[in-house]
């Protein structure tokens, strides 16, 4: 039975044509299938218990109805630049955990920089202190990527690299 990350775990959700669209939680993909929404393609080999049943829980689920996806972007938050920064710093290339990440506007606020996805990026406390009110070229810094919106390509190469974690993505994510 799994505990609390079991059910928070992800899920490959596919359309109906069986292209892959997003990410749920194990929790919510469960909700879908049972709901008849959604049906299992791939399981993981973890068990839910109900009271009356044990569910396994799905790695991959296939919406039964086609969605038509409209062009896709993201809420500017936290959470997503340091997704699509891959929780890597963006002056020293040091990979972390997003509690020793900040977010660093490349051209200070102070200086009418914009928050803004081209201007946000994950930094490390150490570079972040050592950059201060300084744009990266004034404090001797460089970028390792040039900031960027979320992209379909960006959401598609997140989708590959959790796919490192559940060889049942492997076949649904072949681009």
């Amino acid at each position: 039975m799994p505990g609390r990350n079991g059910l928070q775990g992800p899920v490959l959700v596919l359309n109906a044509s069986y292209e892959p669209i997003n990410i749920c939680a194990a929790r919510r993909a469960l909700v879908l299938v049972m709901k008849g929404i959604a049906a299992p393609e791939e399981f993981s080999p973890l068990l839910v218990r109900s009271p009356r049943a044990y569910h396994k829980l799905p790695s991959v689920i296939r919406l039964l109805g086609y969605r038509r996806i409209p062009h896709q972007t993201r809420a500017l938050s936290r959470k997503n630049i340091l997704m699509r920064d891959r929780y890597t710093c963006q002056y020293c290339a040091r990979t972390l955990p997003s509690s020793d990440l900040t977010l660093d506007h490349v051209v200070p606020r102070s200086r009418s920089g914009e928050t803004t996805w081209d201007n946000l990026v994950a930094c490390c406390h150490a570079c972040n202190n050592q950059k201060g009110n300084q744009t990266p070229e004034e404090a001797g810094m460089r970028l390792v990527r040039q900031p960027r919106p979320f992209s379909l390509h960006t959401s598609r190469h997140l989708m590959r690299q959790l796919a490192h974690g559940d060889q049942h993505w492997e076949k649904y994510l072949f681009y």
